[in-house]
């Protein structure tokens, strides 16, 4: 396995696919690092010299906010909208939803398991 930016990036993926394990680059940002590279032929990372994977560290390194950095700059913005007591920010402390999607119907996985409340059912009158 290869590192780059601290990550160990898989030997038999393609170029393209095998960046992605890197938090904070996807399909976009890898493409363009493997054309910066000037590396043609869309290779596994086995088959990549070692000026080539020099060449992708160089761009990432000097180019792109990646892994750690990331997600401390991530963190510190949601911890800051926390501390200013933002809506988003109380949303982020809540564990809600952000971006002002409903929460009556879904948001299961944001809030968790459906918990049962006692007097909730309906009352049949004659």
């Amino acid at each position: 396995m290869v590192r780059i930016a601290g990550v160990d990036v898989p030997d038999k993926k393609r170029v393209e696919i095998a960046l992605r394990t890197i938090y904070g680059i996807g399909p976009t940002r890898a493409l363009k690092i493997v054309e910066q590279a000037s590396i043609a032929g869309n290779p596994r990372v086995a088959e990549l010299g070692d000026a080539e994977l020099t060449r992708i560290r160089e761009i990432i390194d000097r180019n792109y906010m990646v892994e750690g950095d990331l997600r401390r700059e991530v963190n510190d913005n949601i911890r800051r909208l926390i501390d200013i007591g933002s809506y988003r920010g109380i949303r982020h402390r809540r564990g809600l939803p952000v971006h002002g999607q409903r929460t009556r119907t879904n948001a299961r996985t944001k809030r968790g398991n459906r918990k049962t409340v006692a007097g909730r059912r309906r009352v049949l009158r004659k």
